[in-house]
């Protein structure tokens, strides 16, 4: 089997030290900020002499002499490892808050330059690197609780005798829709508990929400026809060779329709050659 390499990389202040971690806890190798034109001859070495499967590496805009090769470097990659490219990004408010709060300088601030500006010519830099990207996740609304929750179930839990992971989101449309999913589906037309006194704050995980979602004929209907889709898009996936699949659910707020029909139907999955994980992101 080939070696995999995921490459971590986007802007600064999305959270990318907390990704690379999260791939170090999920056994990976990492290194951080490692100059674009060693990355062949590092991967090379780790896989070959010291045997190491799962490599990942940081790149940011410290490494701006050496972006112009980043395109015949992962062309190269890519033909010699299974290789991923993940982008973080989030709103430029959140940004310039994290920012703040933190009392970091942003890289490429300098002189009489504002922090909006760094963010904007950071944005401008990186841009062709995101083209390439394989996976964008907008880190607007998670905390770095879940953004590590989130990398390590896309990364963290592959097994070899699964052909591939399928990892499902519930989240509140309200909080925004994740940017990292390949498959979206709304459940806000099933009936909300959190307009029922006695449900308002439980979550979609406790009995008496499912009793009460799973009750609705249209809930019923709506699990079978999913169920029925997945069952036959999932061998099609994993014969075109995708080794990751993200799906997400959404509802008003996240906390109660969508955690209990991502955990009925990642239940209902279990028969296919996959792993698969949950992230509840709203509750």
């Amino acid at each position: 089997m080939k070696p995999t390499i995921v490459i971590i990389t986007g802007l600064s202040g999305s959270g990318k030290t907390v990704a690379l971690r999260a791939l170090e806890d999920s056994g990976f190798f990492c290194v951080d900020n490692l100059p674009v034109t060693l990355i062949n001859l590092f991967a090379a070495r780790l896989a070959k002499k010291d045997n190491i499967a799962k490599i990942g590496i940081g790149i940011d805009i410290r490494e701006q002499a050496f972006l112009s090769n980043m395109d015949s470097v992962l062309l190269l990659l890519k033909k010699k490892y299974r290789t991923e490219v993940v982008f973080l990004e989030a709103e430029k408010g959140v940004l310039a808050r994290r920012f703040k709060e933190t009392r970091r300088p942003h890289p490429l601030f300098f002189g009489s330059a504002d922090i909006d500006m760094s963010i904007e010519k950071e944005k401008d830099m990186l841009q062709p690197l995101r083209k390439e990207a394989d996976r964008i996740i907008d880190t607007s609304s998670y905390t770095p609780h879940q953004l590590r929750q989130l990398i390590t179930s896309l990364y963290g839990n592959i097994k070899k005798s699964k052909a591939m992971s399928l990892t499902f989101i519930s989240f509140g449309y309200k909080f925004g829709v994740p940017q990292n999913i390949d498959l979206l589906f709304d459940v806000r037309f099933i009936p909300n508990p959190n307009f029922i006194p006695e449900l308002k704050e439980m979550r979609g995980i406790d009995p008496p929400v499912k009793k009460f979602i799973f009750e609705r004929p249209q809930t019923k209907e709506f699990i079978k026809r999913l169920k029925g889709l997945l069952d036959f898009l999932i061998p099609l996936y994993i014969k075109e060779g995708k080794a990751y699949l993200t799906v997400g659910i959404g509802c008003t707020g996240g906390r109660h329709r969508s955690p209990a029909i991502t955990e009925k139907i990642a239940a209902l999955l279990k028969g296919h050659p996959v792993e698969i994980n949950t992230v509840h992101r709203d509750i």
